[in-house]
């Protein structure tokens, strides 16, 4: 899999921190990539028939998914849970005489949600980034800003040049989107100035040989090789700075409009979607399907009804139901509910 925020940081009501409603559209761009993802393998697709002794079936479907989401959507959501860290303890520090434990609350909650998901979704990621975040919680907190974002660059390279990317890869992503934070990138996203679009155009180009590289490697999931891995993270980066570039269009009105809401709920979306796709692998044969294509169009319109409830949702309240677990643990109190509440709070 692959996860939420995992990046799900919220600022409470009465903090006056701005809220970067980019970073919650790509966060819930990357709830959607991720949902492609978790949902083949909860699903468990043509696995049946593999196991039977079914040939393997070329499929156009599943192959698009591997040059497309498989591998470019962690990444993404890895760094975006990064940078949540560094958001979240910079307002515990203003609010708290104890930050860092504020942090490991956060981090423990995050690890038990994982823990209960795993029922229905045994390969969630949850509590893979909750025991890694807290390893990397002394980092953030009390090495200068610059440590973090270089510890952060050496152990991503590292990771993918010796272990092609995956587990090893979350340290340093982690590091990386904190420290990036530390250093002003939310700011610069939302602006989408002339760096961004010179890392766009960068990627754009390394995009064509990472392809290359991956195709002329044995196929099947990318996952499972370092080429494809590789490949994932240069997408990444073009998938990121990509959404940027078109937050500074006319555009910006359709991507806030079906990820805003998605990002700011991500927890409660990728556990309601792991469940929902689980239930459904309960009644429907997809271990032997030879096609993607039912599981792609189930993700697309769980997505589609997710993206509306949440809008929905939050206009009466200010945290999605998970969230609001997540956050009452954290703060060891009860979270507000209610946005007439809020708004009350906050003047």
């Amino acid at each position: 899999m692959s996860a939420p925020d995992t990046a799900l940081a919220a600022p409470t009501p009465t903090s006056t921190r701005p809220r970067w409603r980019f970073i919650d559209s790509l966060r819930g761009f990357a709830v959607f990539g991720i949902l492609l993802v978790n949902a083949v393998d909860i699903t468990r697709l043509g696995m049946a028939r593999v196991m039977e002794g079914g040939a393997p079936v070329d499929d156009p479907v599943l192959d698009a998914l591997y040059l497309t989401v498989q591998t470019r959507f962690v990444p993404i959501f890895v760094f975006l849970f990064g940078m949540s860290l560094w958001i979240v303890l910079d307002g515990a520090r203003a609010r708290s005489s104890r930050p860092v434990l504020v942090l490991v609350r956060r981090l423990v909650a995050l690890s038990v949600i994982g823990g209960l998901l795993m029922l229905a979704y045994p390969g969630n990621v949850l509590i893979e980034y909750g025991v890694v975040g807290l390893l990397m919680l002394p980092v953030v907190a009390f090495a200068p800003r610059w440590v973090t974002l270089a510890g952060g660059a050496v152990l991503t390279i590292v990771a993918y040049a010796m272990f092609g990317g995956g587990l090893p890869s979350v340290p340093g992503l982690i590091l990386l989107g904190a420290g990036t934070t530390a250093y002003g990138l939310p700011k610069a996203l939302e602006s989408s100035g002339r760096a961004v679009g010179i890392v766009f155009a960068a990627a754009a180009v390394l995009t064509v040989p990472a392809l290359g590289w991956q195709l002329s490697t044995p196929g099947g999931d990318p996952r499972f090789s370092t080429a494809g891995s590789v490949a994932g993270l240069v997408m990444a980066v073009l998938y990121t700075t990509g959404l940027a570039l078109l937050w500074r269009t006319p555009a910006r009105r359709v991507v806030a409009a079906v990820f805003e809401p998605l990002g700011r709920m991500a927890l409660t979306n990728y556990v309601g979607a792991a469940i929902v796709v689980a239930l459904a692998a309960l009644v429907v044969d997809f271990g032997h399907m030879t096609s993607a294509a039912p599981v792609v169009i189930m993700s697309v319109a769980l997505i589609a009804v997710q993206s509306v409830l949440s809008r929905l949702w939050l206009r009466h309240f200010v945290y999605g139901p998970v969230e609001w677990l997540w956050r009452t643990a954290t703060w060891l109190r009860p979270a507000t509910t209610h946005r007439r509440v809020a708004t009350t709070e906050q003047s």
